[in-house]
């Protein structure tokens, strides 16, 4: 594969309609996490009051992940994500609005960030069910690989920007371009026509019928429920150790400068990674997943072990590259081993596994840190994070899994 090839993609009408929305409202995401984080911060400088307000999102995104992945596979999926888009832009907006005007509360901030979770819970399965449906016959890992590509080029300014506005004129105004990123891009899939599905065979089913149908797919799979099962807690362990943790104690020692390089960092290694990716075809995605995602925990110990800017710049950079491969592996294991008509409500069933204890994690970290000390609870967690991706390639349906066509494919990798 080439950058050429990749390029190609685009071309395909639907797909590239697709990206561009998906570009747009990245854009004003890559800074949105950095503005809302200091924003929280502005008005209580606490992590757990930050704590809450992530905790807000996460919350109902479990709730109704399994209903958005019903839906998903109900209705045009890119339907959906517009759906989705449009209520994230105005509720976005109504935060931007609240902390450029000096109102925002805790209690508001944490009443529109349930919003957003509401929403992202209907957006996370139409998305992923979408890149198989529009994506060009024999072009999946190309198409994902150029997602991640553009992701991973905007974030790495993104959080910088983000950080300056912050200490210029304020996190509000983020947060408003973020708004009107996702409002661009839900009129931007106007253009998109998905092919048709196959008809269903049989009568019509309710939702607790699809719900349970999903399910059966899900424990049935053995490499499926397991990896999601180890993400319960690693996503736990990473929320809310890198996202509640991590940005007070960054204030009282790199900065929110220095926070943000870290953050740019984190996308800069995801960039790189991609790249490299592109002339790589991954034979074992899990296996390699696996592996790759357990240099997430090399940002915890650095953080723990010496809290300079430095070195917690290349501890991003590191974890930033390690979860794009996993990203990649996960997402070609998921899209040519689930069957579309199951395809949104499989990946609703990975969410929601993956998500159900970040809120935990959430709001457990900052209480563990008033007892243990931040560094304590930074060190700790990175030994855990690292022992559990370890513990899931004892599994051997993680280990053997292989993608459709890899074998014997020169460039592989193990």
């Amino acid at each position: 594969m080439s950058l050429r090839d990749d390029l190609g993609v685009l071309r395909d009408r639907n797909f590239g309609w697709f990206f561009w929305s998906r570009f747009i409202n990245t854009s004003g995401g890559a800074m949105a996490t950095v503005a809302l984080a200091f924003a929280v911060l502005g008005i209580d400088d606490s992590a757990s009051a930050l704590g809450e307000v992530v905790a807000a999102r996460s919350i109902p995104l479990v709730i109704f992940l399994l209903l958005g992945g019903v839906i998903a596979d109900r209705l045009p999926r890119s339907a959906v994500l517009q759906f989705s888009n449009i209520l994230t832009g105005l509720s976005q907006a109504a935060a931007a609005y609240l902390v450029i005007s000096g109102h925002a509360e805790i209690w508001m901030l944490i009443a529109l960030e349930a919003v957003n979770g509401s929403s992202m819970a209907l957006a996370m399965p139409a998305y992923q069910g979408l890149i198989p449906q529009l994506a060009p016959a024999g072009k999946l890992q190309q198409a994902n690989v150029l997602l991640s590509m553009s992701r991973g080029a905007l974030t790495i300014v993104g959080p910088s920007i983000a950080a300056t506005l912050v200490v210029t004129v304020g996190a509000g105004w983020a947060l408003a371009f973020d708004a009107l990123t996702w409002l661009v891009a839900a009129t931007m899939l106007l253009p998109v026509r998905l092919p048709p599905r196959e008809p269903d065979a049989g009568p019509p089913t309710t939702m607790i019928h699809e719900l349970r149908e999903g399910w059966t797919f899900f424990r049935g799979t053995t490499w499926l429920w397991v990896v999601v099962v180890a993400f319960c807690f690693l996503n736990a362990i990473q929320t809310g150790v890198l996202q509640v943790l991590a940005p007070p104690y960054a204030k009282h020692t790199i900065g929110v400068t220095g926070w943000g390089l870290a953050s740019s960092a984190e996308s800069v290694g995801l960039f790189v990674m991609t790249l490299l990716l592109m002339r790589l075809t991954i034979r074992y995605p899990l296996r390699t997943g696996m592996l790759a995602i357990s240099g997430l925990a090399v940002p915890m110990l650095v953080i723990g072990l010496t809290p300079h800017v430095v070195p917690i710049v290349l501890a991003f950079a590191v974890g930033g590259a390690t979860t794009e491969i996993f990203s990649l592996g996960w997402s070609l294991a998921m899209m040519e081993n689930v069957p579309d008509q199951m395809m949104s409500r499989a990946w609703s069933y990975d969410s929601l596994g993956s998500f159900v204890a970040m809120p935990i994690g959430q709001l457990a970290v900052g209480p563990l840190a008033g007892v243990f000390g931040d560094r304590s609870v930074f060190l700790g967690s990175g030994v855990v994070y690292l022992v559990i991706c370890l513990a899931t390639l004892s599994v051997p349906a993680v280990v053997t899994l292989q993608r459709a066509g890899a074998a014997g494919a020169a460039g592989s990798t193990a």
